[in-house]
């Protein structure tokens, strides 16, 4: 049976149409792959950038002398905070219980930073810390999830240590005036992010009440009902937020 055979012009037509295809195919897919090399560099620079924001912002930006929250407090009534001091920039050496020493130690401690607070009453008072870590994208999504597996952030021996600040109502804030606290392992920042409350005048506290559940609806526990979960949950939000900010407008929307 023979094959009619095709027009030589018809022929080069077909050639030039699948070269064609495949140089424009081949084009769009290492366009495709050097944008993805491109976020990927961008995505590590941003990580690593935000390593460094407790050097790059200004104290005052990182901790502010005042915070105010709307409907942060018990019954959704709106809060202020006072700043008492900052702590020197440094290691993570007796800044946590030694259990949460040991499982933040594989998120690594490339630099802590703390302030307390007051809150307008001088009813209670408030460390806040940013733990900046040494981990990868990869490490830190690890340590979120061993938290929410584990419950780690429940644990009353897993607790941050406060910063006493003399001659303010925080200059008797020890281990036994924990009253409440929160810690979140940060997706976005190499951040481990956290905060614990007392009351100002240094009463001790016999049992801990983890933030979360000391402001869930019908918590009837003195420390719920004093609002030192509020407080802790409130202060931690409105230094984090900023962070994000911050981190997000020397980035370009950060990672």
């Amino acid at each position: 049976m023979l094959v009619p055979r095709l027009p030589v012009r018809l022929v080069g037509a077909i050639v030039c149409l699948v070269l064609g295809t495949g140089l424009l195919g081949g084009a769009a897919a290492g366009s495709w792959l050097s944008g993805g090399e491109d976020r990927a560099r961008a995505d590590a620079t941003a990580w690593t950038e935000g390593r460094d924001l407790w050097r790059e912002l200004p104290v005052d930006e990182l901790f502010p002398p005042e915070l105010t929250s709307a409907e942060a407090g018990p019954g959704g009534a709106d809060r202020r905070w006072l700043r008492l001091g900052v702590a020197p920039d440094g290691g993570c050496a007796d800044a946590f219980d030694p259990l949460l020493s040991e499982v933040l130690s594989a998120a690594g401690c490339h630099r802590l930073v703390r302030a307390t607070y007051t809150d307008e009453t001088r009813t209670t008072v408030t460390t806040v810390g940013l733990l900046f870590t040494t981990a990868d994208p990869g490490g830190t999504a690890a340590l979120v999830g061993r938290f929410a597996d584990e419950g780690l952030g429940e644990r009353t021996d897993l607790l941050p240590r406060p910063f006493a600040v003399s001659g303010t109502p925080a200059e008797d804030f020890g281990d036994r005036q924990r009253g409440s606290w929160s810690i979140e392992v940060d997706e976005r920042l190499p951040v481990v992010a956290w905060s614990v409350t007392g009351f100002a005048d240094g009463r001790s506290v016999g049992t801990p009440v983890p933030a979360a559940e000391a402001t869930a609806e019908g918590a009837d526990s003195a420390v719920a009902l004093a609002g030192l979960g509020h407080d802790s949950l409130g202060v931690l939000e409105r230094i984090v937020e900023p962070l994000h900010e911050a981190h997000a407008a020397r980035t370009g929307g950060g990672v």
